[in-house]
């Protein structure tokens, strides 16, 4: 396990590393108190942060939970000379795994940092990291949300998945699958996510079907706000160790929260309807993502609702757009379509011989060969032995 230890009395730390190394564990030692953890978890990201020289104030926990939000998975032990209730209690709520006195003994330390690997390893998962697909839409009404909750019905055939809804002001994803409501949502974890582990994650995610979950956007405004790009950026990447896909259902500004999903993304999938305002609108999101370096390979554009008798298809749009991108084409089928969405369930289920049901079983098998033979997600094993 890496440890780094923050201390800033220099004998202390050679004895804790004297203490740790002798049980192979990975050590760095770095003098200084605490205001010094974010830029050091930057540096590092190590598996477990001690850090010693912590009074009993609870305003000292700022630089902690700055840590434990943006890096998830590093533990934090803190070693304090002055251990009050209101004190511990906070530093609990500031993701705090152990608190410790400054002058404990050798084996009360080896002890408390047994016990975090301990959970760590629990934690982290044996198994390939799951395919993040980020669909966004380049005009409104071009049904990127249907395609993204449908999309995510034919993959959970084969797959654990985990759709979550960045549509974060007026976002309606689960409705698309779901007549219920959430009881938690995204910012519900947003304004816990000191908690944020596996179990927390998949309690705030609503079960559609046994593989196929739903995290839904935040019930409010006030709790949209809420929601930062930092938030989000520690959703998927534990989502991504736990599932075998995470789809992302975007709204159609980019700004930091969506550049952050869209640095996780491997496939960045603009959707768009076969007009000249969409084709104009998807031109100008393409070519940002472009600009700002987004790697031609990973945009997969969809032209959706094709209609043969249109003017416009997909050979006019390719000139237009690109010949070397690869697209994916959905068939018009706006009854079919309509009648789903207004009973809430997958378009699978109400219309099975509809072409779009074929044509997203297609599309998920395109994506599905990315994943590693034999290396499913935890949840999606889980799922096949229950």
């Amino acid at each position: 396990m890496k440890i780094v230890i923050i201390s800033p009395r220099p004998a202390h730390l050679q004895e804790m590393v004297q203490v740790l190394q002798t049980h192979s564990h990975q050590v760095h030692v770095f003098e200084g108190g605490k205001t010094r953890m974010p830029a050091i978890a930057e540096h590092e990201r190590p598996d477990l942060m001690m850090v010693d020289g912590m009074c009993c104030d609870p305003a000292d926990l700022a630089p902690v939970e700055q840590v434990t939000t943006r890096y998830p998975r590093t533990a934090v032990l803190l070693l304090c000379a002055q251990q009050s209730p209101e004190f511990l209690l906070q530093s609990m709520r500031a993701g705090v795994r152990e608190v410790l006195p400054s002058t404990a003994a050798p084996q009360t330390l080896l002890d408390a940092v047994q016990r975090i690997a301990a959970k760590l390893q629990d934690a982290t998962p044996h198994v390939a990291q799951g395919r993040t697909v980020a669909l966004l839409p380049c005009k409104g009404g071009a049904g990127a949300t249907f395609l993204a909750t449908n999309l995510g019905w034919a993959l959970a055939r084969r797959h654990s998945v985990l759709l979550i809804d960045l549509n974060l002001q007026y976002g309606d994803a689960l409705s698309y699958l779901h007549e219920g409501r959430p009881s938690l949502t995204l910012g519900d974890i947003a304004t816990d996510i000191h908690r944020l582990d596996a179990s927390f994650l998949t309690a705030c995610a609503v079960k559609v079907n046994p593989n196929l979950h739903v995290l839904a956007a935040p019930d409010n405004a006030i709790q949209a706000m809420g929601v930062t790009p930092e938030h989000v950026d520690a959703i998927v990447a534990l989502a991504t160790a736990h599932y075998d896909f995470v789809l992302l259902d975007m709204g159609r500004v980019l700004d930091p929260l969506a550049l952050r999903v869209l640095d996780r993304a491997q496939t960045i999938a603009p959707v768009l309807l076969p007009n000249v305002p969409a084709v104009r609108n998807a031109q100008k999101l393409l070519h940002m993502l472009q600009e700002l370096g987004y790697a031609e390979d990973r945009l997969h554009p969809v032209l959706n609702r094709v209609d043969k008798r249109s003017d416009i298809g997909l050979n006019e749009v390719r000139r237009t757009l690109g010949q070397t991108l690869q697209w994916q084409t959905i068939s018009d089928a706006p009854q079919e379509v309509q009648a789903a969405i207004n009973a809430g369930v997958a378009l699978a289920d109400s219309s099975r011989n509809c072409a779009v049901v074929r044509e997203l079983g297609a599309w998920a098998e395109t994506l599905s060969p990315t994943l590693h033979e034999g290396h499913s997600g935890l949840l999606n094993r889980l799922f096949r032995r229950a």
